[in-house]
Order: C-alpha cells, then sequence, then structure tokens
C-alpha cells in the first residue's frame, strides 16, 4: 500500500482528493480561464499507515484536473466548478484514491481519502507560473 501510494499521490489532488461525480457536468468551468494552469500540490497523510507527505504538479485545463507530467504509473481525473470547488480521484496499481476541497484564484484546501479507507489526510494547492 505504501509503495501505491508513492505512485498514486504525485498526481494527486490539488487533493488534490469522493469521486468526479461530486462536481455536477453543468457546474465545470466551460471557458476554462479562472483556475486553469499548473498547480504545485502537497498530500499529507494524518490516518494510515501510508507514506507521511507528497509535493507534486497538476494541470487544470478547461475546468478538468489532468497530469502535469507524462508518468504512465497512474491516472488522474477530476473537474473544478466555477465556484471553486474540485473533486478529484487518483488511480494506479489497482488502487484508488479521492478528494474533494475548494480552489480559489492563486491557492486550494481539501481532504483525500483511499478507497480502502486505511488512509486520509489533507492536501493544499497553490498556483504555479507556467514555464
Amino acid at each position: 500500500m505504501k509503495s501505491l501510494l508513492r505512485v498514486m499521490f504525485p498526481a494527486a489532488m490539488a487533493g488534490l482528493l469522493v469521486a468526479t461525480s461530486a462536481v455536477p457536468s453543468d457546474a465545470v468551468v466551460r471557458a476554462g480561464t479562472t483556475f486553469d494552469g499548473v498547480w504545485s500540490v502537497s498530500i499529507v497523510t494524518y490516518q494510515g499507515d501510508c507514506n507521511h507527505a507528497y509535493r507534486y504538479p497538476l494541470r487544470i485545463w478547461y475546468g478538468r484536473v489532468v497530469k502535469a507530467d507524462g508518468d504512465p504509473n497512474y491516472e488522474v481525473s477530476g473537474a473544478v466548478a466555477r465556484t471553486g470547488h474540485i473533486a478529484v480521484t487518483v488511480s494506479g496499481g489497482g488502487q484508488t484514491a479521492s478528494g474533494t476541497g475548494r480552489l480559489t484564484v492563486n491557492s486550494g484546501t481539501g481532504i483525500w481519502h483511499s478507497a480502502d479507507g486505511q488512509c486520509s489526510g489533507r492536501w493544499t494547492a497553490t498556483r504555479r507560473d507556467e514555464d
């Protein structure tokens, strides 16, 4: 489980993490301008036998959460509502973790949990300048 979380959460969440259905499809940012860009996400485990902390990039593109790197070991999906509410699911190695939270223009915070319920914690996100 620890090694899986090392793979999954690098991508994870701006929380980056309940399933993407938590954000209604009609609430997704249509123009894709307010939250779009690269975000640095810090994930901290508060409960369970998982790695304590990670910091990794995610990209928001037209209101959808996607990977900001080419690592084939995990998948990430999610959406951001116009209000900044975000839901993300990360999967890899047969495991899944989900997170929810809220973004503002330049930062965000939320909670995450593994699908098996063994680990959970909080995440924070900061918008990064694009290179």
